[in-house]
């Protein structure tokens, strides 16, 4: 299946300065780009036809593909001069590059690169700033089962805040960690039918709009996952992913697992 990665937004939560115009997609998680890292998730499960939904800070992506260096992350001889590989990251990888616009909700950027997805009845799609280890096999496999037109996945909170219950004359009765409550959080990793383009109005926005005309309908899963999940909206997030890397604690790269 084709995927989809959303990565033309501003990112302000992930700016040091307003002089920091390295898109969230490309902050690094070790030697690579959060974008890697979510592309190189999809290759492994063999979805390796990618359709990037460009904005701001486009260049950015378009250089690290266009001067990509495989020795990076790949052990590699010289012999003679010559450098050969002993593997490869995106060998086998096809990208579509396409500009979606600066202020384009995530919902129009899906509307404009729909004729690249040559009417595939599924595809999938990422917010391309959140790693998780969830079996995508198994996640695709659920959501056809399902017979929905569209599949989220969810996971629980990860707020380290306590929602606190408190009466009207300041009484408080309940404090309870977020993590705790009986609620779920939208994942961002989405597995979708040609059905989501006719809930999309022009402009509009994927969850609200789209998905959140289908829940109505009783036409939207969710793949309740309670694995390894983050999202990299900061700074102090992007820090913690890279700090875990470095120190091999990286259960988002489910291609270093070894063969079951």
């Amino acid at each position: 299946m084709k995927v989809v990665l959303f990565c033309g937004g501003y990112g302000m939560r992930m700016r040091n300065s307003d002089n920091d115009m390295v898109p969230k997609p490309m902050q690094m998680v070790g030697p690579r780009p959060l974008i890697w890292h979510v592309m190189r998730y999809y290759a492994h499960y063999g979805h390796t036809e990618f359709i990037l939904c460009l904005g701001y800070g486009a260049h950015h992506i378009k250089n690290f593909f266009l001067s990509y260096q495989e020795t990076m992350s790949n052990d590699f001889v010289i012999r003679g001069g010559e450098v050969e590989l002993l593997d490869s990251d995106i060998a086998d990888w096809t990208i579509t590059f396409v500009d979606t616009g600066l202020e384009s909700a995530i919902g129009e950027r899906l509307r404009r690169v729909r004729t690249h997805l040559d009417g595939d009845e599924m595809f999938l799609a990422n917010y391309s700033d959140v790693l998780t280890d969830a079996p995508l096999d198994e996640v695709v496999g659920r959501f056809e089962q399902s017979g929905a037109a569209a599949s989220m996945l969810i996971v629980p909170p990860q707020s380290s805040f306590h929602c606190v219950d408190v009466l009207p004359n300041g009484e408080v009765k309940q404090i309870t960690p977020v993590a705790k409550l009986p609620i779920w959080e939208n994942g961002g990793y989405f597995v979708l039918t040609q059905e989501i383009f006719d809930h999309l109005p022009a402009g509009g926005d994927l969850v609200e709009d789209a998905c959140g005309a289908l829940a109505s309908q009783g036409r939207l899963f969710g793949y309740q996952h309670f694995g390894f999940w983050k999202p990299a909206d900061t700074f102090k997030e992007r820090a913690e992913l890279d700090t875990g890397y470095h120190r091999g604690d990286r259960p988002w790269m489910v291609w270093e697992r070894p063969a079951s």
